[in-house]
């Protein structure tokens, strides 16, 4: 069934395999593709030619007559076999084959001669190697053992265990080894079942515990533990990572061994055994790890594609296994060797091949290794190659106009430039990897591009295509040219005035001054043509004081950086140190033990004047309190004066000096009645309920009846708009109706309104 796909694949690969000594040994390769297909094998890497012993079958399957681990001549027919298929697109080779001798070697460990006292434990181990696996069989009294007695354990690894003994079990132990290359037995050993059964108390005691096991997936594990202790304690297992062993493909053999069927990498982790005195927390453990290596396959097989001439064509390979699997890519059948424009990831996963042409098409394979074995994969290359296409540019230059510019020129194709749209520039520094790489588009009648926004002191690469509409001519020649390099930029200078005869120069470091050695600092009187310097500074000082000044004249101050290029440009900046001068004269210095001085003498000060202001302030609440009460006695004598007739100015005298309407015999009344004046201002100050004031009311009204033609309207006055203010004689109107008590008093509005 050959030729059924176009792809150059396997269908059958050679296979690891254990070969008997003497007898005849078959590897099966078969392949499909476009024929003719032509398949060879190989030992080791060696070519293997056809002979009496080893030749290939028409099938292409290779047959060894009669295989032998070592011949006369001192080779052997052990070794890692492939076989290759190669046709017109390219070389494909299988995974590699491991065949051994099948052997087995003579038992290293026998079983010993073991007393145990009745209700114990047994155990009887013999150990042999051998390929394959040799299957090891356990006789007593030269019968085998009855593996349906569950008191009797046999584990792969040659342990005969015997739980619960009775007398019954004494007799004489032998194993049996065998496989495909031969059969043996171990020595006999000799159990002796003595006594009773025993009541005496005994710790909880591992005999056996679990050993280190590698083993691959799919395997079977058996974890050996037997316990022995009075009472007989209870086993158990656990992970020291504290996962759940689980329970799918989990079995116990005998009273505490734990066996994993059909491993998986999961399964691999450190096991704990542990015999615990029944009812109480005394325990003994002991563990083992177990490792479960899986062979490496793969999770992304890399796939054949077509790209034109001068494109990238990316293939990828992803393999997983345990331990992981190590990637080797192969280009017809050899191991591909990267260059400039053939690039591998770091894990070998992705393979680039950038600006391909014909010298790339092939078959590219993908070979991932482990310790438990390995897989291929391969896919073919196609460069598409469209007839009539321009043959590259010519004579490509490159000429450096300054530090970040280059101009890139060229000649066209000398063939198949009537459809020709454009040109395409390759850019890339020299020292970058090629999908660094970047292109410039060129329109067809220019043969010449300026290249700018590079870096200085810097080698490029440059290369042409022209494209048409069905693809891309050849790359031409690829030329690399160095741009020029660059002095530094002008820094950024700040003067800072220390005193009178220092200055000190600052600058920062920044990136944008480029590649620097170091800087120069130059400095002057301005009126002299000479300066000073230079004084040269590190790369990394960013400071200098510039020291022994005259204070009576200006100073320029220059910086510049430099490199091997030479000088950048300065930065000056003028500075002067006669305001210093100045400032210092009129703010001399100061004596600082006086200043101590006045600064507790001001402290001092400051303390008393507290006292002295807080007592002010408690002697002003005070006056504040009794002046306020006596404005309310004053107010209420005042409405009482105004609540009676007012006396004419012509007849003051005859009834006394008036104060604010009060005579003297007021004054007297007023300070025998001082107990009800009292009443009064606490009435003022707390008012009273509504009951006493309709109360204060109607005593009001009844005095106000009292008094003789009472018809003016009494209002009382705010206190705070009240003052006593002392009046001027007035001359006394014309016509004075003296008579008329009832007349309303002179409304002589108060001069200052409090």
């Amino acid at each position: 069934d050959f030729g059924r796909s176009s792809e150059l694949a396997f269908v059958v690969e050679p296979s690891d395999d254990i070969a008997v000594q003497e007898q005849p040994l078959i590897l099966y390769c078969q392949v499909e593709g476009i024929q003719p297909i032509t398949i060879t094998w190989r030992k080791n890497g060696v070519m293997i030619v056809d002979s009496e012993n080893a030749f290939m079958l028409a099938n292409g399957s290779l047959y060894v007559s009669r295989f032998q681990r070592v011949r006369g001549d001192g080779s052997s027919d052990e070794g890692e076999y492939d076989c290759m298929a190669q046709n017109h697109y390219g070389l494909v080779v299988s995974r590699k084959a491991k065949i051994q001798a099948a052997t087995m070697s003579d038992f290293h460990i026998h079983p010993q001669n073991a007393v145990v006292e009745e209700g114990g434990v047994a155990r009887f181990q013999c150990q042999i190697h051998g390929l394959p696996e040799p299957v090891i069989l356990w006789h007593k009294n030269s019968m085998p053992v009855n593996t349906d007695n569950e008191r009797y354990t046999l584990l792969p690894k040659g342990v005969l265990q015997i739980t619960g003994l009775r007398a019954e079990d004494s007799g004489i132990f032998h194993c049996v080894a065998t496989n495909i290359a031969n059969v043996k037995f171990s020595r006999e050993a000799r159990l002796t079942v003595s006594g009773s059964h025993s009541t005496v108390y005994k710790d909880p005691m591992i005999l056996v515990g679990p050993e280190n096991l590698t083993l691959t997936v799919h395997q079977t594990a058996v974890l050996e533990c037997i316990a022995t202790g009075n009472p007989r304690p209870i086993v158990s297992w656990s992970r020291l990572d504290g996962r759940p062993i689980g329970v799918e493909g989990i079995q116990v053999l005998g009273t505490g061994n734990l066996m994993i069927s059909d491993l998986t990498v999961q399964h691999s982790g450190i096991y704990v055994c542990a015999a615990n005195k029944p009812g109480t927390r005394v325990r003994r453990t002991a563990q083992g790890s177990l490792v479960v290596q899986a062979p490496a396959e793969f999770v992304q097989h890399p796939q054949s594609i077509s790209r034109p001439v001068g494109t990238t064509a990316i293939f990828t390979c992803v393999a997983q296994g345990e331990p992981p699997p190590q990637i080797t890519w192969l280009r017809n059948g050899q191991i591909l060797e990267t260059s400039d424009h053939i690039k591998l990831n770091t894990l070998n996963s992705t393979l680039s091949i950038y600006g391909i042409n014909q010298a790339d098409e092939a078959i590219y394979q993908c070979l991932a290794e482990n310790s438990a074995g390995s897989t291929q994969a391969s896919a073919r290359l196609t460069v598409l190659w469209a007839d009539g296409l321009p043959s590259p540019p010519q004579a490509v230059r490159a000429e450096t106009v300054s530090a970040t510019t280059i101009q890139v020129s060229w000649e066209k194709p000398l063939q198949n430039t009537k459809e020709i749209i454009g040109y395409v520039l390759h850019i890339r520094k020299a020292a970058d990897p090629v999908e660094m790489e970047y292109q410039e588009a060129v329109s067809k009648s220019t043969f010449q591009q300026l290249v700018t926004d590079l870096e200085p002191s810097t080698s490029y690469s440059f290369y042409i295509k022209a494209y048409t509409s069905r693809g891309a001519s050849k790359a031409s020649e690829v030329t690399v040219v160095s741009t020029l390099g660059e002095v530094p930029a002008m820094p950024s200078l700040f003067i800072k005035v220390i005193n009178s005869t220092t200055v000190q120069a600052t600058w920062e470091p920044s990136i944008k001054l480029g590649q620097h050695e170091g800087f120069k600092l130059y400095y002057r009187k301005v009126h002299l043509s000479q300066y000073t310097g230079p004084v040269l500074l590190a790369s990394n000082v960013t400071a200098y004081n510039i020291t022994h000044l005259d204070a009576s004249v200006v100073y320029e101050v220059k910086l510049l950086a430099y490199n091997q290029h030479g000088d950048g440009n300065s930065t000056v900046r003028f500075v002067s140190l006669r305001e210093t001068v100045e400032r210092t004269v009129l703010n001399p210095p100061c004596d600082c033990m006086k200043d101590e001085q006045n600064n507790k003498t001001s402290t001092t000060g400051i303390i008393i004047g507290i006292h002295i202001g807080v007592t002010c302030i408690i002697f002003c609440i005070l006056f504040l309190m009794f002046g306020y009460r006596g404005r309310l006695l004053m107010c209420k004598n005042v409405q009482e004066q105004l609540s009676t007739p007012q006396i004419p100015r012509s007849q003051r005298s005859a009834t006394g000096l008036v104060l604010n309407g009060a005579t003297r015999r007021d004054r007297d009344d007023r300070n025998l009645n001082g107990k009800q004046l009292d009443m009064n201002e606490l009435e003022r100050l707390f008012p009273a309920s509504p009951s006493q004031e309709q109360q204060e009311k109607g005593i009001t009204s009844a005095h106000s009846l009292s008094a003789p033609h009472d018809e003016t309207q009494i209002s009382t006055l705010p206190l705070d708009e009240f003052s006593i203010i002392e009046e001027q004689p007035d001359p006394l109107p014309k016509n004075l109706h003296g008579s008329s008590a009832a007349a309303p008093a002179p409304d002589h509005g108060p001069a200052n309104e409090g």
